[in-house]
């Protein structure tokens, strides 16, 4: 399977307005990552980008997990990016 990264922007105020949508968004989170297809997400250390790690079979596997997520249904995630990543180390 390929590994991919996605690079994403958080909205405005997103600590205050992801409080609805944080318990469902951790749980999807969970499930991805129990089923061996997210290797690692988070923020960075100001909230503004999100960066992650998944591993699937194609690129349209991993947009349709992040367009899934309540983060990016409810405007928390304003954009996103996925590549490809090739693991050298």
């Amino acid at each position: 399977m390929a590994k991919y990264i996605l690079f994403g922007s958080y909205c405005e105020n997103a600590i205050e307005k992801r409080t609805p949508y944080r318990q469902a968004h951790l749980d999807g989170l969970a499930k991805q990552k129990e089923e061996g297809i997210l290797i690692t997400l988070g923020p960075t250390k100001d909230n503004s980008k999100v960066f992650g790690i998944y591993e699937a079979d194609n690129e349209a596997i991993v947009k349709n997990l992040i367009e899934s997520d309540p983060y990016w249904q409810n405007g928390i995630w304003t954009d996103y990016e996925v590549k490809e990543w090739i693991q050298a180390f």
